[in-house]
């Protein structure tokens, strides 16, 4: 996540005290007091405690934690379902705490369409006019809001569906209208509170999916809570992680994976698989040498042995990868005297992305122990991978290996 990018809600200071001595309860916290004492002394649940964060245009970012850490409250907080008891939620310049009642209810229409995990479809309404609710409500023309409640439906995937009731839909497809009437308001900011976990586990799967390309397309502003880990890695830019009312950790989810704050971020990302998380970028080391297209046989061959290795990539003067020339290959070419090496070259190779997960990479080693190429999106050469090198990020599990002069690099056929 790019923190250049414009921050669309700022949250600062922000607590919560459910009972009726607020006052009293954040007096203790501000002593050092933490949440089971303050309950223990004055009968006050310290929901929240200062929260501080702020979520970017465009960026889904998931709160998690366990049972009773806070994460439902903060998010009906944000649009004041939920009365905080201090602090500033700021977004596009409004304080929502200060509002009055009218102007409150003219930033939720404006700013905030909220999912539940219950669907909370009208079982009377069709699909069509489950989409519509909203819009009805705003008293929007009946001609304009049917066109907008068909275009949601369409881009959920519910086109052909308008007719039916929710009885007749599965749990993914109830949930898909009520993620539709939430874009049919065209809110700036989308809170999904559960929003999959009464799914089962395929169904849930398959929306983490639709979520994710429909994030892609919209670059919609997301809030998304949940409890489940995996379901968090999946589709976060950024996570929240909470305890006990109060932020635990925020990052990326790779971060919150090889960065733990604390034991309890490390007790709750146990059992993590992390080569499916952890990508080739994380085992990506320099490529010690490589040799040009236009190169000679005897150049290459040179630069075989200067770095000891049996085989080497060939690429172009932009860097693009061209294919991989194997020192059997470069001594062939030098006694047939050849000038180039381009017809010597091999295509019998693996090569990926920064992103693929770790896990793919063990099959991709061929017998010959090629390591796999890393290219961008243009197929400029960035790096290679060895299988050692996987090996050893999965037993670490720490930040990025990073290509620098105190950092060992490998080459082509090191192991």
């Amino acid at each position: 996540m790019n923190e250049n990018r414009n921050v669309k809600i700022r949250v600062r200071n922000l607590s919560k005290v459910f009972g009726n001595s607020p006052k009293k309860a954040l007096e203790m916290r501000n002593e050092g007091l933490k949440r089971p004492e303050i309950l223990e002394k004055t009968g006050q649940t310290l929901g929240l405690s200062n929260i501080d964060f702020d979520v970017y245009e465009g960026e889904l970012l998931v709160i998690m934690g366990l049972s009773g850490s806070g994460k439902s409250t903060l998010i009906r907080c944000l649009n004041r379902l939920i009365e905080p008891t201090e602090g500033e939620i700021v977004i596009d310049g409004e304080d929502i705490p200060q509002l009055d009642d009218k102007a409150l209810l003219e930033c939720r229409r404006r700013h905030f369409s909220m999912v539940f995990q219950n669907f909370a479809l009208f079982p009377h309404r069709t699909v069509q006019k489950n989409a519509e609710f909203g819009l009805e409500i705003r008293g929007i023309d009946p001609q304009e809001r049917a066109d907008i409640a068909r275009k949601s439906l369409k881009q959920v995937g519910l086109d052909g569906w308008e007719d039916a009731y929710p009885n007749q839909l599965s749990g993914g497809m109830q949930q898909r209208v009520g993620l539709a009437r939430a874009l049919a308001n065209d809110a700036t900011v989308l809170l999904m509170d559960e929003a999959f976990s009464a799914l089962d586990p395929l169904i849930r799967g398959d929306m983490q999916q639709e979520l994710q390309e429909l994030q892609s397309r919209m670059q919609k502003t997301t809030v998304f809570i949940t409890h489940d880990l995996d379901e968090a890695l999946n589709i976060a830019d950024r996570i929240i992680l909470l305890k006990d009312g109060e932020i635990v950790q925020i990052g990326t989810p790779e971060q919150i994976l090889t960065r733990p704050a604390d034991e309890y971020v490390e007790r709750f990302i146990e059992g993590v698989d992390m080569s499916k998380i952890l990508t080739a970028e994380h085992a990506m080391r320099k490529v010690r040498a490589v040799a040009r297209d236009t190169d000679g046989p005897r150049t290459t061959l040179h630069k075989m042995r200067e770095n000891n290795v049996d085989s080497i990539y060939v690429v172009g003067r932009d860097r693009t990868l061209q294919g991989l020339l194997e020192v059997d290959a470069a001594e062939q070419a030098a006694k047939q005297g050849a000038d180039s090496i381009g017809e010597f070259m091999t295509q019998d190779f693996r090569k990926v992305g920064l992103q693929e997960p770790m896990h793919n990479l063990f099959a991709m080693f061929s017998e010959k122990g090629f390591p796999i190429a890393v290219t961008d999106d243009d197929e400029r050469l960035l790096g290679v991978v060895v299988k050692g090198a996987v090996i050893d990020q999965l037993a670490r599990t720490t930040e990025p290996t990073a290509a620098s002069d105190d950092n060992p690099t490998a080459a082509a056929g090191d192991q």
